[in-house]
Formats: C-alpha cells, sequence, structure tokens
C-alpha cells in the first residue's frame, strides 16, 4: 500500500530541512522503494510504521538513514559518454597547455554517489594523458550520502555496474577480479580524495578547482538553491576553469557568473566574474 500523504510530507518536510532536496507530488512510489529496506532494518512492519517511529523519536540515527536512503541517485560509469568526450577532447588538453609551467591539476566531481564518475575521470587521465606522469594530478569526490562515499571508496563493484559503461580494455586494465566483483586498481584508486560534503550547507575550505562536474544533481534541488549552490561553485573554480552539469540542467540565467560553450554535444560553462 502507497504511504499517505501526510508521511509522504513528512519525508519531503525532512529532507528540504536536511540536504534541500525537494520532491515533487509524483514520487511516492520512490519513497515507499528507498523506505521500505530501511523500515524492515529497523525492524518497523511497513514504511508508514517507520515514519511513525521517526515522529515519535525526534532526529537520530534513523533519520539519518532515511535521508541517506532517499539522496542515493542512480549513475553509471562514464555516464551519457558527451561529457567525457567533451573532457577528452577539449577540456584536459587545454588545461594541460594552461598548467605546463605549475604542472597541477585539480578537480571535483561533486555530487559522486557511488564513485564511478570520479573513477570514469581518473581512467580517462590515465588513459588519454601519458603527459601527466609526474605532474599532482587532484580529483576530489564528494557526495551528501556517508554510506555512498565509504562504498566509492572500497572501489567495489558488481558485474552489473562494471559492464554498464566500462569497455572491455578499461576493464581488463583498470579492475581486478574478486570473487564476484571487479575492484579498481590502486593507480586509479589513489588519485581520488573522498569526503562527505552538503552542498547545501555551507561548504569547508576548498581548493580552486580547475574543472567541476556537478552532474545531475541541480535538478533535486530548489530554483533558490540552485542559484545559491552555482554562486559557491564559481567562487570554487579558477578563471580559466570549466563546469560540467548534466543534460538537463543549466548555469545560463542563473545569475552565478556562467556562460555557455558548446563542446562534443555537451555544453560547457565558463566562469565570466571569477576571481584568483
Amino acid at each position: 500500500m502507497s504511504i499517505s500523504a501526510n508521511d509522504y510530507d513528512y519525508v519531503a518536510a525532512l529532507l528540504r530541512e536536511r540536504c534541500a532536496v525537494s520532491l515533487d507530488a509524483s514520487q511516492h512510489y520512490l519513497v515507499e522503494s528507498r523506505l521500505l529496506p530501511i523500515a524492515k532494518a529497523a525492524g518497523s512492519a511497513s514504511v508508514s510504521a517507520l515514519i511513525a517511529r521517526l515522529r515519535r523519536e525526534g532526529n537520530g540515527p534513523l533519520h539519518s538513514a532515511v535521508v541517506e536512503a532517499m539522496t542515493i541517485q542512480e549513475t553509471s560509469f562514464f555516464r551519457d559518454t558527451h561529457p567525457f568526450a567533451a573532457l577528452k577532447d577539449k577540456v584536459i588538453p587545454e588545461l594541460i597547455g594552461r598548467r605546463k609551467s605549475e604542472r597541477t591539476l585539480t578537480f571535483w566531481s561533486a555530487a559522486c554517489a557511488n564513485g564511478q564518475e570520479p573513477y570514469s575521470l581518473a581512467m580517462l587521465l590515465l588513459e588519454h594523458f601519458p603527459s601527466l606522469t609526474g605532474w599532482r594530478v587532484r580529483i576530489l569526490a564528494t557526495d551528501v550520502s556517508g554510506g555512498a562515499i565509504g562504498k566509492a571508496e572500497t572501489g567495489r563493484y558488481s558485474q552489473f555496474e562494471v559492464k554498464r559503461g566500462i569497455p572491455p580494455r578499461f576493464l581488463s586494465k583498470f579492475f581486478e577480479r574478486s570473487g564476484d566483483a571487479y575492484v579498481v586498481r590502486e593507480p586509479v584508486r589513489s588519485m581520488i580524495e573522498w569526503r562527505q560534503l552538503n552542498l547545501a550547507k555551507p561548504w569547508p575550505a576548498l581548493p580552486l578547482f580547475d574543472a567541476i562536474l556537478l552532474r545531475n544533481v541541480l535538478i533535486y534541488f530548489e530554483a533558490s538553491t540552485r542559484s545559491q549552490i552555482l554562486k559557491s561553485v564559481r567562487k570554487a573554480m579558477r578563471s580559466d576553469g570549466y563546469l560540467l552539469l548534466g543534460s538537463t540542467e543549466t548555469a545560463f540565467g542563473s545569475n552565478a557568473g556562467f556562460e555557455p560553450l558548446s563542446v562534443a554535444k555537451t555544453t560547457l560553462y565558463r566562469p565570466t566574474r571569477v576571481e584568483e
């Protein structure tokens, strides 16, 4: 049975409070399917019983578990392909040319979910840019979900997960078999630094980034939160850096200081008013 409107509203309000994520009225099934395993693990007979317990107990570990379950998003390796083509053909070659005296590149995969995106970026760099040997290449990977970050850091993926987007030669070169799973090899894993970070809350000190991947996450926020996140992203970028969003997202017209650039069937964004 679907959860009641009151229970749905309670979960929606909890998400808005904790991480500014906005649920629309059509996502009852998502709430039911995501929270049913939490209910079973907590010994509740149903999602409705779980929500009743949340109301009684006040904020605690169970509330955090619900928020984590609702904020883990679907992803895959080399998702959508075109953004990675833009990185390979345009973004990274240009950055290498501009940073050749510094020999340093810094990337941020924000809202990285279970880690497929930052690992994809690391594999792309290792495979196509051997000239970066000896450079300091840093990939920061963050997500609001500590559980997602924990899974990502292990680098362990099922056969189903690796077959979604991994070219066969990448699978043999960058992964090793472990029972019925695949584990990312150390040269790839060593390029990535993992942190839990809530985009809708005040950010910790961050380096200035050459490129930021903020893909398929802004759609979950209300307009005012999207605008604030984009303004913070702008401040975290170098003046000649690049921003990549999801295919249905835009920074145009946000007053955050970005201009669009079309490359390889992908819209990139460049900062227009950033000062280093």
